[in-house]
């Protein structure tokens, strides 16, 4: 008897964890590639986040998220007067519900030091504990050892450059030793020095969370910060080829930023185009097939094709899961023509929307 009551008070426990819905955010796949919502910087009280492990993989749950790495610091933890400290353990207490919940775990951990160079994350670990030396850089080649992927953490974190977002000697000696993968050019906030770099110097872009406290719950289609990962399947080798690859993008607030034939694809594969021409006149239809919103204006074009002129100012919306048009009238006998704007969400390079066209034909 007191055993099925014991079973019968732990399955009442747990309703609440598993009465939870899975969330889902449509976000088109690419072609050969399976579109991953990652969040590879997060934190637990086995560091100074303020929650359980397993609570982190709730969360990522209800958000639709499908890839997380817990990354506590190794140097600070604010809490080990409380919790039973080793740099395994939180990722070792949430990996049995990440299977469960269906969430691919990463073991990660943040290397947390003054700059030059930062603090720095390394996922895709075998052994966090390995981590803990005085010197950086051999914290850095222990992580190395183990084939981890390593990024910087806000680089434009304002505690340790308050003035300006300075790339130093240090990034350029763990760039030549392969000891950075990539940067982080969201936290928090958009960082176009950083978005630069990942550009110049080949790096991967990352948008991440860096979530302390429980997260809050999102409503209204706002979301987390999160990485995309263009991942050829839904595993952790493939999540860690594509991170080495460089093909990810990141979806921040109504941003997504990335290389642009990642971005042109994506925006291909979300919204159907289609024109139907009438006499004087063309009408271009855009079914949005997703969750995404994007914001268009006309750039340079042909002065004979007229379209959007009530939106020089603010940009014309593509809402999510809508179908709407917008006609293009022909001046001047004219029959065929590019249509141009600028996808201003979608940063193909620092702080410039993409530029996209849109073909009247015969």
């Amino acid at each position: 008897m007191k055993k099925a009551i014991l079973l019968l008070l732990a399955v009442i426990l747990m309703l609440p964890i598993f009465s939870q819905s899975k969330g889902k955010i449509n976000i088109p796949d690419l072609s050969g590639y399976v579109t991953l919502k990652c969040d590879f910087h997060i934190h637990t009280v086995f560091s100074d986040g303020y929650v359980w492990p397993t609570v982190r993989i709730d969360e990522a749950y209800r958000e639709g998220l499908d890839v997380i790495a817990i990354t506590d610091h190794i140097e600070y933890h604010p809490f080990k007067a409380d919790v039973v400290d080793s740099h395994n353990r939180s990722y070792e207490i949430a990996k049995q519900h990440a299977e469960r919940r269906g969430i691919i775990l990463i073991k990660g951990s943040e290397i947390t030091r003054p700059m030059p160079p930062g603090h720095l994350n390394a996922i895709f670990l075998t052994d966090s504990e390995e981590l803990d030396k005085p010197e950086y850089m051999d914290a850095l080649k222990a992580a190395k050892s183990q084939n981890a992927f390593i990024f910087w953490n806000h680089p434009g974190w304002l505690d340790q450059q308050p003035d300006t977002t300075l790339w130093w000697d240090e990034h350029t000696t763990l760039l030549e030793q392969g000891l950075m993968h990539g940067i982080e050019v969201v936290n928090g906030e958009y960082s176009p020095e950083a978005h630069q770099w990942c550009l110049e110097k080949k790096l991967t872009m990352l948008g991440n969370s860096d979530i302390h406290p429980p997260m809050q719950t999102f409503e209204n289609g706002k979301h987390r910060t999160m990485t995309l990962v263009f991942a050829r399947s839904a595993t952790p080798e493939a999540v860690r080829e594509a991170l080495i690859e460089r093909r990810t993008a990141i979806y921040h607030e109504d941003f997504i930023i990335g290389e642009e034939k990642y971005l042109k694809e994506l925006f291909e594969k979300a919204v159907e185009i289609t024109v139907t021409k009438r006499n004087n006149s063309a009408q271009i239809t855009l079914n949005n097939k997703s969750d995404l919103t994007f914001y268009i204006k006309k750039t340079n074009s042909d002065p004979r094709l007229v379209y959007l002129r009530h939106y020089n100012i603010m940009p014309y919306v593509i809402k999510p899961n809508n179908t709407q048009s917008f006609s293009v009238r022909l001046n001047d006998n004219i029959k065929v023509g590019d249509v141009n704007f600028i996808v201003e969400n979608l940063l193909a390079q620092p702080s410039k929307g993409m530029k996209y066209s849109v073909k009247i034909a015969e």
